[in-house]
């Protein structure tokens, strides 16, 4: 999906009920699936800002669904930080209601808007430069996780059904392969052996889960640094945001996922394969901050399994890239050709290294469980 020309944008805008006169709109962030942007208002003098999404309904084909488990979570959250002394609206996400009332707006050509309240004084970021934001990050994500604790999942939708079942990814991977409807699988051959030599650990968290060792919780499912927002003074996690991914599904889907992004020594699409790498000191800082705050709700299997998660989670995004690839690009936004297979790439060479330390995270996650 490409950004929307300005003028209609303007008028998708104008079905919110912003505070004050809209005074400016322009993209913002750098998502892979949604297209985001900045409104910003003004009233007797005074500046609001909010952000407007276009819901991508090819990837998200039941938007009303997405909207409904964000209300369910964020009202939740909402009681949740105002028993705690917390600031609701700065630490969980809150909807502006258009001004016929439901809180989205379908346009004339069937585009799916939603808005939130923009929460001024914070700051994202792409890498955590600093290992004290990765830590912040941990503890935010693991807070999440602790509130939702005595959530009941299977009031949200699955909105995005099998999003973890690697074993299913797996089977689309070489499904895609087989098809090769782009003539890309000579370009490949590497990688597609990379993830059929690994295919014995797929089935690992759901087998956990089928036998009752690990519960279904309500998960995040996109746990990314640049998905929690820091204090711009403190560096201090306030609040997850992108929650369009929140359903049903394990807490190990969680952690995984954030080490996958946030502890790589290099970018998510590095083309120098010698620079990506786990970096074991993010990978304390992580599972030390999020351990302090899930450790008490998270069952013994559950934390065993922290260290595997990270590995399954790389793996599993790799071959998702990667059958993207084999179908044209068809999910992900790309900026060249072969975009996705550096992607894929980049990740199984993490998940290779992270092979290869798995005995210290192991010893990390003892330390702080």
């Amino acid at each position: 999906m490409t950004n929307l020309a300005a003028d209609h944008m303007l008028e998708i805008a104008g079905q919110f009920d912003f505070d004050g006169e809209i005074i400016s709109l322009e993209p913002f962030g750098c998502g892979h699936i949604n297209d985001t942007y900045l409104v910003k208002t003004r009233r007797d003098g005074r500046q609001f800002k909010y952000l407007l999404q276009r819901i991508n309904h090819k990837v998200f084909t039941s938007p009303l669904e997405v909207v409904s488990n964000i209300e369910k979570v964020t009202s939740h959250l909402r009681k949740k930080i105002a028993a705690a002394g917390g600031d609701p609206s700065r630490e969980t996400l809150t909807f502006i209601a258009t001004r016929q009332g439901p809180n989205f707006y379908i346009s004339g050509s069937g585009d799916f808007f939603r808005a939130y309240k923009y929460i001024d004084r914070t700051v994202t970021y792409q890498s955590a430069d600093d290992p004290m934001l990765f830590y912040h990050s941990g503890k935010a994500f693991g807070r999440f996780q602790r509130m939702l604790a005595d959530f009941d999942a299977s009031q949200l939708y699955e909105t995005l059904p099998s999003f973890h079942d690697t074993r299913k990814r797996y089977a689309a991977l070489m499904t895609s392969a087989e098809c090769d409807i782009k003539s890309r699988a000579a370009d490949c051959e590497r990688e597609l052996g990379f993830a059929e030599r690994r295919r014995d650990i797929m089935p690992v968290l759901l087998e956990l889960k089928d036998s009752g060792r690990i519960p279904e919780r309500v998960t995040h499912n996109d746990t990314k640094l640049n998905n929690v927002m820091l204090d711009e003074d403190t560096g201090e996690g306030v609040c997850v945001v992108d929650l369009d991914t929140v359903m049903p599904g394990l807490s190990l889907y969680d952690f995984g996922g954030s080490i996958r992004f946030g502890a790589n020594t290099a970018a998510e699409d590095e083309r120098d394969l010698s620079r990506v790498g786990l970096d074991l000191e993010l990978f304390e800082y992580y599972t030390r901050g999020y351990l302090s705050e899930a450790g008490e709700i998270l069952n013994g299997t559950e934390k065993d399994y922290l260290p595997f998660s990270a590995l399954l989670m790389t793996l599993e995004c790799g071959m998702r890239f990667l059958t993207d690839y084999l179908d044209g690009d068809v999910y992900f936004k790309t900026a060249y050709a072969q975009h996705n297979l550096d992607r894929c790439r980049s990740q199984f060479r993490l998940a290779e290294d992270m092979e290869r330390k798995m005995g210290d995270m192991r010893l990390i996650v003892d330390k702080y469980r």
